[in-house]
């Protein structure tokens, strides 16, 4: 059978450095970092205070007050950068086969607000369970691509993913096979999360996988650097139009990029951390590669999974350095995570718009806070610090990486028709 070419036709995202992706690409570009103090509750007590927190976003912006109540903000989040990405890429679905139109959504945890704030209420009552009726249907996971079907009538195939960080990448694979094998003409895919609430934080700090550069929280992500401590909590939402390109030529519709391949693995090693020689990371990409139909010399740019840990940042330098053997120093590498702090189930959409934009307008942006370099990394890697670079990039891999051991890559490239 003979594979469908799938395209990106529309872009939308929410997130710490910017509410749409004209904002979030300017700021990536100038470096700027997301993170201040915790507005969203009281984090005087606690290990880490600050994250990189979506702002200035109002839910009854994108739907009324009385529906907004009856969902979790992860949902808020999911709907805002749909939307954009769906005007983005002027669908008309009245003019559409919407049964060929679906939607796959990625998020790590879910609805973590409204069970915290369930749970809290009725640990605090008499034992008389009172529970608002909306509790199950805000929190699950797969409510997400269920409402955006619902907002557009969109009958195609509706799921969410769950992989921990690696979540939305994986919906952008299941999304590209759909398309390209026919099943599907237009998938709405991404993910979102919003975890920044007393559970998110005070979990990730029970794990010691958090910062706690408190003093200094706009310097806190810092990938590479020797000084990381840990990932910086974000939290928001990223939407990718994918089309078969047929269809997308059929209608006119602009195309930023063509998604042409996604590797997956499993470390297989253990429930946090990643494989200490990135075993899993090296197969992920490999497979990337393949799917992609590339050679390793096509790779421009990769943005990294980079979170700013200790252990996982050497890990997947050491699976790129294997890979790519002396290529490895002609790439860009960056880790866009030292600005948007670490949004979990949304990252790998997030980044991935990151990538596409760095495709079509040959520029990457830099991995910021640099400054001192880790003696076991090679300084001959390029890991664009502190300033983005201009340099042609026909393709771009990004990288997520998950808790239980789920790897997922994502290559894109130049369109050419």
């Amino acid at each position: 059978m003979e594979l469908k070419r799938v395209v990106v036709t529309g872009l939308g995202a929410l997130t710490p450095i910017g509410n749409t992706v004209p904002v979030f690409w300017d700021n990536l570009i100038k470096g700027v970092s997301g993170a201040a103090p915790i507005t969203k509750f009281d984090a005087s007590k606690f290990k880490t205070r600050f994250a990189c927190e979506v702002k200035g976003f109002n839910a009854e912006d994108f739907m009324e007050r009385k529906e907004a109540r009856k969902v979790d903000p992860f949902v808020h989040y999911a709907l805002a950068a749909t939307d954009e990405a769906i005007a983005d890429a002027s669908l008309a679905f009245d003019k559409l086969d919407t049964n060929r139109i679906g939607v796959i959504w990625g998020s790590g945890i879910g609805g973590l607000k409204t069970f915290l704030d369930e749970v809290s209420n009725f640990s605090n009552g008499d034992g008389t369970p009172r529970f608002n009726p909306f509790f199950i249907p805000k929190m699950i996971l797969d409510i997400a691509p269920g409402h955006i079907s619902m907002r557009h009538g969109l009958h195609g195939p509706n799921f969410s993913t769950v992989s921990a960080c690696a979540s939305s990448t994986h919906a952008l694979i299941d999304s590209l096979n759909y398309i390209r094998t026919g099943f599907a003409n237009i998938i709405i895919t991404g993910g979102s999360e919003a975890i920044i609430n007393e559970a998110g934080i005070g979990g990730f700090n029970a794990m010691h996988a958090l910062s706690t550069r408190n003093d200094d929280p706009q310097t806190a992500s810092r990938p590479f650097d020797k000084d990381r401590d840990g990932f910086v909590a974000g939290e928001g939402a990223g939407a990718i139009v994918l089309e078969s390109l047929e269809h997308a030529q059929a209608r006119g519709a602009k195309i930023y990029a063509e998604l042409v391949g996604g590797g997956m693995s499993a470390d297989a090693y253990h429930i946090t951390a990643s494989h200490p020689e990135g075993l899993g990371a090296r197969l992920a990409m490999t497979n990337a590669i393949t799917d992609a139909r590339l050679t390793k010399e096509a790779i421009d740019y990769i943005n990294v999974h980079g979170t700013s840990t200790p252990v996982g940042d050497p890990s997947e330098i050491m699976a790129i350095l294997e890979l790519f053997g002396d290529h490895a120093y002609t790439l860009n590498i960056s880790s866009t995570k030292s600005m948007t702090g670490h949004l979990l189930g949304a990252a790998g959409a997030v980044e991935s718009i990151a990538s596409i934009l760095a495709v079509k307008n040959d520029v990457v942006p830099p991995t910021i806070n640099h400054f001192t370099d880790d003696p076991n990394l090679d300084p001959k890697l390029n890991f664009t610090f502190n300033k983005a670079q201009k340099r042609p990039v026909n393709a771009a891999m990004s990288n997520t990486f998950g808790f239980g051991g789920h790897n997922a890559t994502v290559i894109f490239k130049k369109f050419e028709a």
